[in-house]
């Protein structure tokens, strides 16, 4: 028979052992945090588990877009770095409560779902060019008629004698 003090022992040690356990899994959920950086390098985002921004950074991409395509980049970069945060809680979990225990269903069930949004799609480089469809229309339309040719003028002055109006003639 195993001796009911030996027992007690080895119970607490176990209780113990599972404390510290706990312990550390509660600071390492504390301190939990998610990184993303967008697939062209414009935005790098690090929150915590709960979503709350530690730091926001910029590449040299982002200052040429437009600021609602980076808004929107930021948004889906954070989004990732939540969820990368958020699948950590279930990797600390496993060793103290086991993968596939009923506490780690009851885990996984008070982690809320994140939507996390594709990137947008990247927006055509801003340049100025001209409309395709007034450029191929203007391509297939006949030119316009010639202008009619303008009637001769007619000579009517007469009365001009080739002397200048600027000379004096006969004394002033």
């Amino acid at each position: 028979m195993t001796d009911p003090n030996q027992l007690i022992e080895d119970y607490e040690q176990r209780t113990a052992a599972l404390l510290e356990q706990a312990e550390e899994a509660k600071a390492q959920i504390a301190n939990l945090t998610g990184a993303a950086t967008s697939s062209d390098g414009a935005v790098t985002v690090s929150v915590s588990a709960g979503g709350a921004l530690l730091s926001l950074s910029f590449g040299t991409k982002a200052d040429e877009m437009p600021k609602d395509r980076l808004a929107a980049l930021v948004m889906s970069t954070a989004k990732r770095a939540q969820a990368q945060a958020v699948g950590q809680i279930t990797t600390i979990m496993a060793p103290l409560i086991g993968d596939n225990s009923e506490a780690m269903q009851f885990v996984q069930s008070q982690i809320p779902p994140i939507d996390v949004p594709d990137e947008p799609e990247p927006a055509a480089p801003r340049q100025f060019v001209v409309n395709e469809e007034q450029q191929d229309a203007a391509a297939t339309q006949p030119p316009p008629p010639p202008r009619p040719a303008r009637r001769p003028v007619e000579d009517d002055d007469t009365d001009f004698d080739q002397r200048s109006v600027f000379k004096k003639e006969g004394g002033w």
